[in-house]
């Protein structure tokens, strides 16, 4: 058997042995905690996720005539 390494990391550090995680969605590393866990870049969570419409902004004021008989 010889005593060659089977591979050679270049770019890592010794001792690094964080793997590179990618984007589901671009293929970009991501390097948030977050982002890690969930697979998915922060722009590509929020394309996938579109946060929920604020109740307040569906709501309008209505010009309204007075009852008759007031």
């Amino acid at each position: 058997m010889s005593e060659e390494p089977l591979a050679i990391a270049i770019d890592s550090a010794p001792g690094d042995t964080r793997r590179i995680v990618r984007c589901r969605l671009c293929g970009r590393p991501l390097t948030g905690a977050e982002s890690r866990r969930t697979g998915l870049g922060p722009s590509c969570d929020a394309k996938l996720h579109p946060p929920s419409p604020d109740i307040r902004t569906r709501r309008h004021e209505v010009d309204q005539d007075t009852l008759p008989g007031t």
